[in-house]
């Protein structure tokens, strides 16, 4: 580590603390109830937000209930009920096929190991982390998404833009049990508070330990911890 780097180091100890005080009880924004279910709308999500994926899943389980449901579907059905997802053909074509191998070689149970997992079309080493980690509490990895990724390296967790890089420097700066719930902190820190164009620095309960801060704190941290918790609340998260 250069000096440079060692400088702008975060305390993580006390970072961690505030992460937790900030967000006490942070939760995946997918709606699921099961971990197919989560599966199938986290594949869904991709280049979509969770609140639009959140709309479309509920008639999509309705209709196909099941992995050999959704397997056995027309794909011009799926598709149409996928469409406002974006790139709807090749979604509808995963979430299927990965159906499919669910039924085929795991019993119609998705699997609790990272590398079945990633073996199932349209799932990628994010998405495994986000289904064993939310639905089965297994700290596989910690989830990087673009926000995730950016609260890092503002918080100098990570220099890298490499999803598997950044995902290695926060696997050592957060403990194996913990990394579930602190790749949601990120995500959810970063998508209603530490934004890409205008991070709200001044209210941010991460202002003292952050080296990319712009703004100084702006009121106590317990009124910043508050304010994200009001954010979270109001976005439903």
């Amino acid at each position: 580590m250069s000096p440079q780097d060692a400088a702008a180091a975060p305390d993580l100890i006390r970072l961690r603390a505030a992460l937790r005080r900030a967000i006490p009880e942070p939760r995946c924004e997918l709606d699921f109830g099961s971990p197919w279910q989560l599966l199938i709308a986290t594949i869904l999500s991709a280049q979509s937000t969770d609140r639009n994926v959140n709309k479309v899943t509920p008639g999509l389980f309705r209709l196909w209930p099941s992995p050999a449901a959704l397997a056995a579907a027309p794909r011009a059905e799926v598709e149409g009920v996928v469409k406002s997802t974006g790139f709807f053909r090749q979604k509808a074509k995963n979430i299927q096929a990965a159906s499919q191998r669910l039924v085929d070689d795991f019993g119609g149970q998705v699997p609790q190991n990272l590398d079945d997992l990633v073996s199932l079309p349209g799932v990628a080493r994010k998405t495994a982390n986000l289904v064993l980690g939310t639905a089965f509490g297994i700290p596989s990895g910690i989830l990087v998404d673009t926000h995730a990724g950016r609260v890092a390296r503002r918080l100098a967790l990570t220099h890298h833009e490499d999803p598997v890089k950044v995902e290695r420097d926060l696997c050592a700066a957060f403990p194996r049990r913990a990394w579930p719930e602190s790749g949601h902190r990120l995500v959810l820190h970063g998508r209603y508070l530490c934004l890409a164009r205008k991070p709200d620095c001044g209210r941010c309960p991460l202002n003292e330990l952050c080296p990319s801060r712009e703004a100084d704190p702006s009121g106590s941290r317990v009124a910043r911890e508050r304010h994200e918790q009001a954010l979270l609340h109001e976005a439903g998260a």
